[in-house]
């Protein structure tokens, strides 16, 4: 009998593939990054958020008519059911702002008219309404938690200089809104990660486009995939100066402890997408005239490749610059989210028009040809009278 051939297995799928996409390239051994065959440095420089978010979704560059057709929606859907607006209210006022995001999320579906429209026409209208929420539900968590009167979204201003002016009561200045726009281009997709693919296996059971965003956020919550960059800036906070931060670093690699921000699952020569928000650092500390926090990121980055060899990634970068916006830090994964949704919703379209159910098998670890004891007769146990 010829011998059953043994099973593939891939600790956390690394290098499997899992599937087909025509969204997001990356390419680990040039260090590039494409988005439908684009560049992620031209998209950050000469691109917007919402002609990105076109392109995801529908594959091709708009024109200037569809680009306007396309923003003009994302501005009319900003507004968020009052009913949110009551639950964020109630909510406890320690809720994590992730936790805020996700169920958000979830109680805006139960006010969508076409939430279980299943067809193509539906599901881009509901990736167009999450793409446009997302903001709002991100700003509005934040306010209420601690306490802040919500302020309206504009439909006047671009997607990112509304969420800068939903967190802040004003308008940016200078380069500070085309630098969150060009981060949120950055953030905006990145092919099978653990949040776009927890996305494609809840929406391959032909579940709706709300619950698959639902899955993906609350797998962006766990440390290990969002929120690295809120971490980057506890690590800066707390080194404070350029003076301490060699001595800061060493300590905690001869603790042998992780440093945020370095190195990455498929990137192993650097992440294309860091050096663009190095630059955008370095654009908003000499804005502001305040490159604290810039110059501890380079003293820091100048050590952890000396002593380890590792570059930094996406995250490392985007710390000073959402800190130097005035951007609380628990709203870092937040944005990350808001941003993503754009590529959550491309990859959701994608599977459902070629569906096929993900379900993987597994390599059994356990116990085998164990034989069922009655309960009085196992070990400690006692016979029935």
């Amino acid at each position: 009998m010829e011998e059953e051939k043994k099973k593939e297995y891939s600790p956390g799928l690394e290098g499997i593939i899992a599937g087909k996409t025509g969204i997001c390239e990356i390419d680990p051994e040039r260090a590039t990054l494409t988005y439908r065959g684009y560049d992620i440095r031209d998209l950050a420089v000469k691109s917007t958020y919402e002609e990105t978010a076109y392109l995801l979704l529908y594959g091709e560059l708009p024109t200037a008519g569809k680009l306007k057709e396309f923003s003009d929606t994302l501005r009319s859907e900003r507004a968020v059911p009052g009913e949110v607006v009551d639950l964020y209210r109630r909510a406890p006022q320690k809720s994590h702002s992730m936790d805020l995001l996700r169920t958000g999320i979830s109680l805006s579906a139960l006010y969508d008219p076409e939430v279980w429209d299943d067809s193509i026409d539906a599901n881009y209208r509901k990736a167009a309404r999450i793409i446009a929420k997302m903001p709002t539900l991100a700003a509005l968590g934040y306010r209420l938690a601690h306490r802040k009167k919500p302020i309206e979204p504009r439909d006047d201003l671009s997607a990112a200089e509304n969420f800068l002016y939903m967190m802040r009561g004003s308008e940016p200045e200078g380069p500070a809104g085309r630098i969150f726009d060009s981060s949120l281009i950055i953030y905006a997709e990145h092919e099978y990660n653990a949040s776009s693919f927890s996305a494609l296996v809840t929406i391959s059971t032909r579940s709706d486009i709300y619950s698959g965003i639902v899955s993906a956020v609350g797998t962006l919550k766990g440390p290990l995939h969002g929120g690295a960059n809120e971490e980057v800036m506890k690590m800066l906070l707390d080194i404070g100066s350029v003076e301490k931060a060699e001595a800061w670093i060493m300590d905690k690699l001869a603790k042998k402890q992780r440093i945020m921000g370095f190195g990455h699952r498929v990137y192993k020569h650097g992440d294309t997408r860091a050096p663009i928000l190095k630059e955008a650092s370095l654009e908003i500390c000499k804005f502001e005239n305040y490159c604290r926090w810039h110059d501890i990121s380079l003293k820091v980055e100048e050590v952890v490749k000396r002593e380890k060899g590792l570059l930094p990634n996406v995250d490392y970068f985007a710390a000073s610059v959402y800190y130097l916006l005035g951007l609380p830090l628990e709203t870092y994964t937040p944005i990350f989210a808001m941003a993503r949704s754009a590529g959550w919703c491309s990859h959701i379209i994608e599977q459902l028009s070629d569906n096929r159910l993900i379900r993987p098998t597994s390599e059994y670890t356990g116990k085998r040809g164990l034989k069922y004891v009655p309960l009085g007769e196992r070990e400690g146990g006692q016979k029935a009278a």
